[in-house]
């Protein structure tokens, strides 16, 4: 174990990555691992999943971990991209168990967002200001933030917009855009749609945008006109990782 940080894991629904954190200057002590997210990722096989990474990195002390569900006070209440089985089970007491480790659990957006918000493009909002954290992949996340505080368990992906029958991430994430072969300038419109209610119901002073579609941040940034400012994430796949671990050095 390096005595210097805490381990971080960030849960999804391919992969399990992990690696030690120094949360106090943001970056990783050691190589991320990736292990495969077990099909059906039930407790029980995600459990020994993330033994299997504790053990490879010869690690003992607290863990956070980022999963893709609402969560609260360490349950999950909701699953996303992992098996149903887990709603109404105790996250942190699951983990716990099967390892002998304190664990901190929070939801994976929300993750990201707390590793933005202290290491990445939304710092200088850290102690004033209201920021929006969107991330775009499969499906579509939300973190926000008061003053530097998070607001847990946005569910921003599952909001309606006008005139349309189904919720925000059916009708544009990078998932959508790949199944209909959506032009990058395409995209952006769409995108405007949706960044364009979440301006005016939240009405924040900065929307982050992170996840895969993000890297593609120039091919369309023209397209959107929010009153916000509109910013890429920094920190690309380590911030779900560096969060978690970030959220566990504050919570134990």
């Amino acid at each position: 174990m390096n005595q210097k940080g805490i381990l971080g894991i960030d849960i999804g629904g391919t992969g399990i990555k992990g690696a030690i954190v120094d949360v106090k200057k943001g970056v990783l002590l050691t190589e991320r691992i990736r292990l495969q997210t077990p099909q059906p990722a039930t407790p029980k096989s995600v459990a020994a999943t993330v033994e299997e990474l504790i053990d490879e990195l010869k690690y003992k002390g607290p863990v956070g971990v980022g999963f893709p569900a609402t969560v609260r006070r360490g349950v999950a209440v909701s699953a996303a991209n992992i098996d149903e089985s887990w709603i109404g089970t105790n996250i942190e007491k699951t983990l716990g168990k099967k390892t002998g480790l304190p664990f901190f659990a929070l939801n994976d957006a929300d993750a990201a967002g707390i590793a933005t918000m202290s290491f990445g493009a939304g710092l200088e909002f850290a102690k004033d200001g209201v920021v929006v954290m969107i991330t775009i992949g499969t499906g579509l996340g939300g973190a926000l933030f008061l003053d530097g505080e998070l607001m847990p368990n946005l569910e921003i992906g599952q909001i309606f917009l006008k005139n349309q029958k189904v919720v925000a991430e059916k009708f544009i994430s990078n998932k959508v855009r790949k199944d209909t072969d959506m032009s990058w300038p395409e995209f952006g419109k769409k995108l405007n749609k949706f960044l364009s209610h979440v301006d005016a119901v939240l009405n924040p002073d900065l929307i982050i945008l992170g996840g895969g579609a993000s890297k593609n941040f120039a091919d369309y940034k023209k397209f959107l006109k929010t009153n916000a400012e509109v910013r890429a994430a920094t920190l690309a796949n380590a911030a779900g990782t560096l969060g978690a671990a970030v959220y566990a050095s504050k919570r134990q």
